[in-house]
């Protein structure tokens, strides 16, 4: 069994469950000791001719034979039957239940961590989590019930049995047993360590390939495919040697496990032989303690078995638990209240912000204003803070109070859940779903029609292209976007963006991969359908939102002016050698 803050709460939850799977597993181990004494009838029967049976003496005939050996073995046999069925499904089954219920829980929890989590923690590592550890876990809750009551159960009435039989023999076999045991203790504890060396191993293998498939277009790209196989192999050796040092701490034990049972096989089979010679025992009697004591071998070994069981399950639990009790760095103060809705007016005041565990600022002493209704872009060098903007905008990192407002309202005083209801973001990377298009449009919106995502879209200027694929919308886009160009990548996630119909809608560098009359489009459609809604356009471009009502010229995380695009040439040095320089890269590249 396994016992941590994450997973008590199941024995509780299934009880009914692990109680039925309990009480059909103690009738099962009621009727399996039927069976030796049933043994004793048989063999003093073909032995003497007559059997003891409610303390008379009865001849052994075919009918004692079918009325007190075939019939109770009839009775025995279909208990075992049922009773196995119904144990391990309802001991099984709550493990698979909590390994559901737990997974559910896990994803919940990673849905409501916060970016700097999956700054610090990589795929394939959590991967591993809902798995390899979830699986061990599953497996110590419903194995380790039935491990441990049965050990108790058939154990102790195996050595109630036997002492009444004969104590002495039954003391001479339980010393090897407590030395296993201690053996086993002792063993355990260090193959706890070592399944979690192991553990951490297949987390790097499983992250390395992970990250491998992901760029695979850029190890082919740079012909690094002998490179990425030789990391793989390190690793995949250092997963193999973390394997077999754990299978060989688990082997040994095992072999321990084999060499007390069978040193006290030889002690039951010399000392029974001599109880027979001196007719303390019959030969019916030791074949019954033999019974009893082959019963109890299963709970010691299950004992042992436990005792490498909770060795994995610890440390895996341990690995749950610890993203379980990952806190969230944007969370939700008390007293925080829902917004009913959004103009859209978003103010900084004298902000500085620095991304944890950095040594600099990434925004220093940021102030403006943008308008209800505005379409603004933000410009800048690369690294100068623009995405830090945006950031900040949707919560995903904390402000200090009284620097950023939301139609007034201070944001640590708005539940960070219905900002982000009346905002739209379509990242830098543009990530999509492995699905069709509908699907990836319709992502944002709960009011969805296939006319609404023929609109959006249509806005994006991505209509034409997926009429021209032979499945339409409903074509299946590979493992994030990757069998459309990065011009259709953007213009999809800028679809998926419009459909939400929000106050805000911040495009952070999303039209850098399209050419510049699909560009004016999709610019001129923004303006013309989210009249009276704020629009943020994050560029490096300057063409991009040279046309928009203001811009906002970032450098080196400082605010440099705000201004249109004529105001901001007229009277800003550095806007204007940008603007220079791009034009001047144009002509270049004409």
């Amino acid at each position: 069994m396994i016992f941590g803050k994450h997973i008590n709460k199941y024995y509780l939850k299934y009880s009914l469950w692990i109680l039925f799977g309990i009480l059909a597993l103690i009738a099962v181990d009621y009727f399996q000791l039927i069976i030796p004494e049933l043994y004793r009838i048989v063999i003093n029967g073909i032995n003497d001719g007559t059997v003891e049976i409610n303390n008379n003496i009865v001849a052994f005939d075919k009918d004692v034979l079918w009325n007190n050996v075939c019939k109770p073995l009839i009775v025995v046999i279909a208990v075992l039957v049922v009773g196995r069925f119904t144990w391990r499904i309802c001991l099984f089954g709550s493990g698979y239940k909590v390994e559901r219920d737990l997974r559910g829980k896990m994803f919940r929890h990673c849905n409501g961590l916060s970016c700097e989590f999956y700054s610090k923690n990589k795929v394939g590592n959590m991967m591993s989590l809902f798995t390899n550890d979830l699986e061990t876990v599953q497996d110590c809750f419903g194995s380790g019930i039935m491990m441990t009551f049965d050990a108790v159960f058939m154990g102790g009435l195996s050595l109630y049995k036997m002492f009444r039989m004969d104590w002495k023999m039954t003391l001479f076999s339980l010393i090897p047993m407590a030395l296993m045991l201690v053996v086993g203790i002792i063993v355990g504890k260090y193959m706890t360590m070592k399944w979690d060396v192991r553990q951490q191993a297949f987390s790097d293998l499983s992250d390395f390939a992970q990250e491998s498939f992901s760029g695979i277009a850029v190890i082919k790209a740079f012909v690094k495919e002998f490179k990425e196989l030789l990391a793989f192999r390190w690793l995949n050796r250092k997963n193999e040697n973390a394997n077999v040092a754990y299978t060989k701490i688990s082997t040994l034990l095992n072999v321990f496990v084999t060499l007390f049972v069978e040193s006290v096989i030889c002690i039951v089979l010399g000392y029974g032989a001599y109880l027979v010679k001196t007719d303390v025992f019959d030969a019916g009697q030791l074949m019954e303690f033999i019974g009893y004591f082959n019963a109890i071998v299963w709970p010691v070994m299950a004992v042992t078995e436990l005792i490498e069981m909770s060795s994995r399950g610890k440390a895996s639990l341990k690995r749950v638990s610890e993203l379980l009790d990952s806190k969230s760095d944007t969370v939700d103060r008390p007293g925080a209240a829902d917004l009913d809705k959004v103009d859209g007016n978003i103010e900084f005041r004298n902000l500085t912000f620095r991304y944890p565990d950095a040594d600099y600022n990434a925004l220093s002493n940021v102030s403006f204003t943008i308008n209800s209704g505005e379409s603004v872009g933000i410009v800048g060098k690369t690294g100068c803070g623009k995405t830090t903007l945006s950031d900040l905008i949707l919560r995903c990192y904390n402000v200090e109070d009284g620097t950023l407002f939301i139609d007034g309202k201070d944001v640590n005083e708005i539940t960070t859940r219905s900002l982000r209801g009346f905002c739209a973001y379509v990242p830098q990377d543009n990530f999509l779903f492995s699905d069709t298009i509908a699907n990836n449009i319709a992502f944002a919106s709960d009011d969805v029609t296939t006319e609404k995502i023929v609109l959006a879209a249509e806005m994006s200027d991505i209509d034409d292209n997926v009429k021209t694929f032979s499945n339409g919308y409903e074509t299946i886009l590979g493992e994030r976007g990757v069998t459309v160009s990065g011009g259709q990548k953007q213009r999809i996630s800028i679809a998926r963006a419009l459909m939400k119909n929000s106050s805000i809608l911040i495009l952070d560098d999303s039209v850098s991969a399209v050419d510049t009359d699909t560009e004016r489009k999709i610019i001129g459609n923004l303006k013309k359908e989210r009249a009276g809604k704020t629009t943020i356009l994050i560029t490096h471009r300057v063409s991009t939102v040279s046309g928009l009502d203001k811009i906002i010229y970032l450098d080196n995380g400082r605010i440099i002016d705000v201004g249109t695009h004529a105001e901001l040439l007229e009277r800003c040095e550095q806007y204007r050698n940008m603007v220079a320089l791009q034009k001047l890269e144009d002509q270049e590249g004409m």
